[in-house]
Formats: structure tokens, sequence, C-alpha cells
């Protein structure tokens, strides 16, 4: 059995010796243990050598940033034009993630300040973010929280999502509930159902929102025993993170169909991109099939207004 394409098949045999069939492909677990980190790799994968200069550049962004991109993701790059390429650009880490500005440290939505308990953020004083995983399927280079998602001071421990519920349950102004992370679905399907089922325990939380990028990066990880499991729950909002049309692929395109025919409304947050989306034209390309994918696009930010990297705006 073949992979949807030529290229994704020749990914698959340079990232292992081992057949790899269409099973394999759309296994998510197979696509987070053959995420690309290693320079080298991309190198390989897409047929390209980089300078050395631009190489050791980038390898002081790894001592920070770590590189991790899907087979998937991967395989969305148009090797040929690779600098231009607006996925390679969002996945391929650049020296300029080191360049701190004063602004940069500003804690625009009170992660830090705004937090009662770990793993809690009032964005107002009836919505939080709940932070369930600092963990995602991929490292996205324009992440606001890299830094958090790189230090392993910063990673949620076995106690904060029972005293995040805690919290919750003891704060009766909180209605609106954003599931966020890291990804929220990188958990395994039966502990995040047990998170949104003691959230629908609770009387007075009326709105439940899952952020996630999953659509975009291993649209795999939409499956129906996911969606099986979302359903029970409903009414739940799935928000998702498309930046650029090229994104929007067969695979997510099946993703947000078996979301969009379990009942789940969707959302997509797009962040302005120097060189992926700072065009008028590509962001009505992306609205336009967003919006024919049953996706509402309801959010266009600039960087500099983020605090967290999948924050949704009300």
């Amino acid at each position: 059995m073949t992979i949807y394409t030529a290229n994704q098949q020749g990914i698959a045999k340079r990232i292992t010796n081992k057949n790899v069939d269409l099973a394999h492909w759309r296994d998510w677990r197979w696509q987070l243990k053959h995420a690309i980190k290693k320079i080298s790799m991309v190198e390989s994968i897409l047929g390209i050598q980089f300078e050395e200069d631009k190489r050791q550049k980038v390898k002081r962004t790894l001592d920070t940033f770590p590189l991790s991109i899907t087979p998937y993701y991967l395989s969305l790059i148009a090797a040929e034009d690779y600098r231009n390429d607006p996925v390679f650009k969002q996945a391929f880490p650049s020296s300029r993630e080191l360049e701190i500005e004063k602004s940069d440290m500003v804690d625009l939505q009170c992660e830090d300040r705004g937090s009662p308990v770990p793993g809690i953020t009032h964005l107002d004083p009836d919505r939080v973010l709940f932070h369930v995983s600092n963990i995602c399927s991929m490292s996205c280079r324009h992440c606001t929280r890299k830094p958090k998602a790189s230090d392993t001071n910063s990673i949620l421990g076995a106690d904060d999502i029972p005293k995040g519920l805690e919290y919750i349950r003891n704060t009766p102004e909180v209605q609106d509930v954003e599931l966020s992370g890291g990804d929220p679905l990188m958990l395994s399907d039966k502990y995040l159902g047990w998170i949104l089922t003691k959230l629908r325990q609770i009387g007075h939380v009326q709105v439940i929102r899952i952020s996630t990028r999953m659509p975009v990066v291993l649209p795999c990880r939409i499956t129906p025993e996911l969606v099986k499991m979302l359903k029970k729950h409903h009414p739940v909002w799935i928000n998702t993170h498309f930046n650029h049309p090229r994104e929007i692929t067969t695979s997510s395109r099946r993703a947000l169909r078996l979301l969009a025919d379990a009942g789940i409304s969707l959302g997509n947050q797009a962040v302005l991109l120097a060189g992926v989306n700072d065009s008028p034209g590509v962001i009505k390309s992306l609205v336009c099939t967003l919006v024919a994918n049953r996706v509402r696009p309801y959010a266009t930010l600039h960087p500099s207004n983020l605090s967290a990297g999948l924050f949704v705006p009300r």
C-alpha cells in the first residue's frame, strides 16, 4: 500500500530503513516517533545542503530552541525553493529567534501574573486558559511559548491538572475554559476525556474550547476514536491555527471534515508572519479555503500581540 504521494514515500524511506506503508504514515504515534530533529536529516530529506555559516547559526539557535518537524509537515515543503517556502519558514530554525527585544519580555496576557495556580491563566474574570500540556507535535518557530516548552522547569507536574480543575470548580465566575498548551491533543484520548468529563461536571462552566495545531501539522491525530470521545462532551469548540493555504491539504481537509461532521464548531487563528502570509492575496485565499472547509476564520493576529502560541481572542 503506497503513501499519499511519491514525495511522502521517499521521506519515509529516508527516515527509516524499515518498510513503511500507508497505515504507518497515518499513525500519529509513528509520526511523533519519527519527528525530524537534526539539521542533517532535513538536508537529506529535502536534498539540500546549507552553507557552513548558516549551519553554525542554526546550531546555536537549536541550543535554545530545539528542532522538531513531523514527517507529514516536512513533506509539504517545496524543496526547489525552500528559502521562500511558507512551510519551511514556520518549521526550520532561524538565527533571528535569538534576537530578543525588550518588548519580547513583556507578559502581555499576564500569563505569569494572572496565574492563580500552575497551569491556569485568567484572560478575563470569567475566562481562563488551562494549560494541560507543555508538549507539541512539532516546534513552530513563531511560537511565543517556546521558552517554556524548552524549559524543563516549566513542564506540568502530576498534581497541576487536578489543582487547575479544583481552582475552576471553586471559582464560579469562570464560565469559559480554553484547553491549551503546548497542544492538548498530545494527551491520550482517555486522559483528555477525563479532563473534559471533570469540566462538564462543573455547573458554571458553559464553554469548553480546545486549542490545537494538529489539523495543520499532524492531521492524522484527528481519529474517529478521538472525535467519538469529543462528541460526548458537547458543546466543544476546536480552535486551530492555519497560517497559509498550502497547509490545507487532503489530510487536513479530512481531519476538519471528521470534526465538523461530529458537530464540533471550528475556528481558526492565523498569525501574520513576514514572508509567509503578509499579503492580502494569501490571506484571502486562506480565508476562502477555511470557509469552504467549515472553519470560521475569526482572527489574524500580529505576533507582538500574542503571549501564548495558540491564544485565541474573544
